[in-house]
């Protein structure tokens, strides 16, 4: 989306819209100068995708235009650092700038794009509402109705994201349609149409409308193919992957890979792991494994690379800050755009209001629930007590008795007699800590998908591979926290018996859900055992649980073809 023909669009008219003012003196007129080919430098340096060099060059072409207080430039300028900010995946860094450049925000076309991109960094930080929020200011603010479009466009996809397909689709084909008027056929080119009947039809796919969805995306793909738009294709590849998964594996594998293909052509990190993350969960060929190693090296390899910008633009920004320090202040700018501060207070206080009552809000509903289910955490817990009394007495106290048997029958002094001992007491005390980490608390608040992936993750050695999928995908805001303490004990017991019987290089926890039901799908290629042989290995515990909320758990196991669970939990 970042990187749209329309974002192009709009970054070159603010380029040539920026009101340079006349220089009063030949001092002034040395430093707009100088400004100014910083800028230019910064944007081709952008477009080279070297975001590092573009970001010091845009923060030292700040530094000057605020001592002549050209306040166009200064807000030209944060804008396309928060774009570098949203390049590199630090949407929190993009907003924070965006804020600082809203004092500065005069013309009307600067503001609309700046809550765009407010938009787009509250879209990927998963706060849908806040994003539609600021995509209707900036479709308000925008004159043009072609311009109106990218933030319109960008709406629908939140509802898609949202499962509110019927307001999704009536915003694309209203938006469809209209480039069909006068107003607008001279103006759109080619991609404008595609990327709508691209998403149009990813509507209607997701809707259940797969033949008129599939007809739209196939129609919209080919545009794409025939204006040569790679980067606009990718989407379409990776939406007819997501379409055929579940209709044709091998069809949805072709088009995974033209979007990676793709994807890797034009350096699109984020769009290379989600292929390779609907290749490994079709699991549809003998390359899963290679697709699995690819994915985590592109991943540690981009979060290296962000949190080098991240350490290098805070470096930046200290520095432009201590030189800003020594120049005369903005006073009379920031004078001048008061109210602008004044009514983003005024915002952030109805924020804060609002905060507090859904706070408050949530409280009640965590108190009416715990009220509600207090039969069931209670023989939860008694359960759980059993459980840890019965391993304290079956695999500690006979240790603990046979160690002070040991102690009092063999002289201590002998060093080999004093290491054997000290072995054991090692032995007890690595037992006790696993016996309190089963146990210890789950997260069951916004931190819920964080805590899950922690936990998977604390599993992963050299190896063996933890992988899980569409996580994300469920909504877990509207799962109450019984069942979600529940899915947090049950794979951790899962891991823990992976642990100690699979002897497993890959594990695949694959989740997905509808409007009923959570499935949760555990795969592992390990040494597996007879399904008579399951209950001793420790899993009738997770039956329990699972029992307690009203789901279900099947085991699916043969000796040396790997171990499978599925479970099912309903909302």
């Amino acid at each position: 989306m970042l990187r749209s023909p329309f974002f192009y669009f709009i970054i070159t008219l603010f380029l040539f819209s920026c009101e340079e003012k006349k220089p009063v003196n030949p001092k002034k007129e040395s430093i707009e100068k100088e400004a100014i080919i910083l800028r230019d430098k910064a944007i081709e340096s952008f477009d080279k995708q070297d975001f590092n060099t573009s970001f010091y060059q845009f923060n030292k072409s700040k530094a000057l235009f605020e001592v002549i207080k050209d306040s166009v430039n200064i807000s030209y300028i944060l804008i396309r650092i928060a774009e570098i900010h949203q390049r590199n995946g630090d949407y929190y860094g993009s907003k924070e700038i965006i804020t600082e450049a809203l004092p500065y925000i005069k013309k009307e076309v600067y503001s609309a794009s700046a809550n765009n991109y407010l938009g787009i960094a509250d879209k990927e930080l998963s706060l849908y509402d806040d994003a539609i929020f600021y995509y209707k200011k900036a479709a308000d603010e925008y004159t043009d109705p072609l311009y109106k479009h990218g933030p319109l466009q960008n709406i629908a996809v939140v509802y898609t994201q949202q499962k509110k397909y019927v307001e999704a689709i009536h915003i694309l084909d209203s938006l469809l349609k209209s480039l069909s008027s006068k107003q607008l056929k001279d103006k759109a080119i080619p991609s404008d149409k595609s990327i709508l009947l691209d998403n149009l039809g990813y509507a209607y796919f997701k809707k259940g409308m797969n033949e008129k969805g599939f007809q739209l995306m196939t129609e919209g793909l080919q545009i794409r193919i025939d204006t040569k738009d790679t980067y606009g294709s990718i989407e379409s590849y990776l939406h007819l992957a997501d379409y055929y998964s579940k209709k044709n594996a091998k069809k949805s594998d072709e088009n995974a890979l033209l979007a990676y293909k793709a994807a890797t052509k034009l350096n699109s990190v984020d769009e290379r792991l989600e292929a390779l993350q609907i290749l490994i969960s079709n699991d549809n060929s003998s390359n899963t494994p290679n697709y699995t190693q690819k994915y985590f090296t592109l991943n540690d390899s981009i979060i290296k690379v962000r949190n080098n910008f991240k350490n290098k633009s805070a470096k930046i920004k200290y520095d432009s800050k201590k030189e800003k320090d020594e120049n005369e202040k903005l006073r009379l700018e920031k004078a001048e755009n008061l109210l602008s501060l004044q009514k983003a207070k005024y915002m952030r206080i109805v924020f804060v209001i609002v905060f507090i009552f859904l706070v408050i809000l949530i409280a009640i509903l965590i108190r009416y629930y715990k009220n509600k289910n207090k039969a069931i955490e209670f023989k939860s817990s008694y359960d759980t007590e059993t459980r840890i009394a019965k391993k304290i007495h079956d695999e500690l106290a006979n240790d603990v008795f046979q160690v002070i048997a040991f102690a009092e029958s063999q002289p201590l002094a002998v060093e080999n007699t004093k290491e054997n001992l000290l072995q054991k007491l090692d032995d007890i005390y690595g037992r006790v800590r696993g016996i309190s980490k089963e146990n210890n608390k789950v997260e069951v608040g916004t931190g819920f998908i964080k805590s899950i992936k922690e936990m998977l993750s604390a599993y992963n050695t050299s190896e063996r591979n933890i992988m899980s999928t569409n996580l994300e995908s469920v909504h877990w805001e509207t799962i109450d926290e019984i069942k979600k303490i529940t899915i947090g004990r049950v794979l951790q017991e899962l891991m823990v018996n992976m642990k100690k019987h699979s002897k497993a290089s890959l594990v695949i926890i694959k989740f997905e859900s509808d409007a009923k039901s959570i499935f949760i799908n555990y795969t592992d290629n390990g040494i597996g055992c007879e399904k008579t042989a399951i209950s001793k290995n420790g899993l009738q515990n997770m039956e329990s649980r699972i029992e307690t909320v009203k789901g279900t758990i099947e085991f699916d196991t043969e000796p040396d073809k790997g171990f499978k669970a599925k479970i099912v939990i309903p909302k």
